[in-house]
């Protein structure tokens, strides 16, 4: 059985079928997911997808909303937990409360403030290597507030070959269906 699956039996994962994400990039683009949901390098603990990204390409909004966080002040980055502080961040809350997290962006590569409103397929940021990372690549998790508690989610995304949830080491093409 899936890490997944067995997570959401438990109640620790909570699933978000009700609204499909666009994938974090711009539209032709395509990028290979190199550490899905709950994956056993970092992820062990995480709803979080790692897309392979070069410093400097752009990053798109995966829903709208308002931006309700950015750092972008972090220089530093590598394979060691002393650099998660030096991760640059946009986090972004949409309408029904939740919030999508995009981290190791470059330093100043963000293209948005707090307080801004968003559109989904808005360039947002660049992706880097900031913070707690081993390549360049780009961050991505969404989760919500629930029982008093922010709780991770896995998430649907819209690609050319239709909806799916992500799977490591795959790569996906942002475009509309096939």
């Amino acid at each position: 059985m899936r890490t997944e699956t067995k997570l959401l039996q438990k109640g620790i994962l909570k699933d978000d079928t009700s609204f499909v994400y666009a994938l974090p990039y711009e539209e032709g683009k395509s990028f290979r997911v190199v550490q899905g949901y709950f994956s056993g390098f970092t992820h062990k603990e995480r709803a979080a997808l790692d897309f392979n990204m070069k410093r400097g390409t752009n990053i798109a909004a995966a829903r709208e909303g308002v931006v309700v966080r950015v750092k972008e002040d972090g220089k530093k980055g590598g394979f060691n937990k002393k650099y998660r502080s030096d991760g640059n961040n946009v986090v972004i809350q949409h309408a029904d409360g939740s919030r999508a997290g995009y981290w190791h962006l470059q330093h100043n590569g963000a293209l948005v403030n707090v307080g801004d409103t968003v559109k989904q397929g808005q360039v947002i940021a660049l992706s880097g290597k900031t913070g707690f990372a081993a390549v360049s690549h780009l961050h991505f998790l969404v989760w919500r507030s629930g029982g008093g508690q922010w709780q991770q989610i896995a998430t649907r995304f819209q690609t050319s070959k239709g909806i799916k949830y992500l799977r490591g080491f795959k790569k996906y093409r942002n475009s509309k269906p096939e």
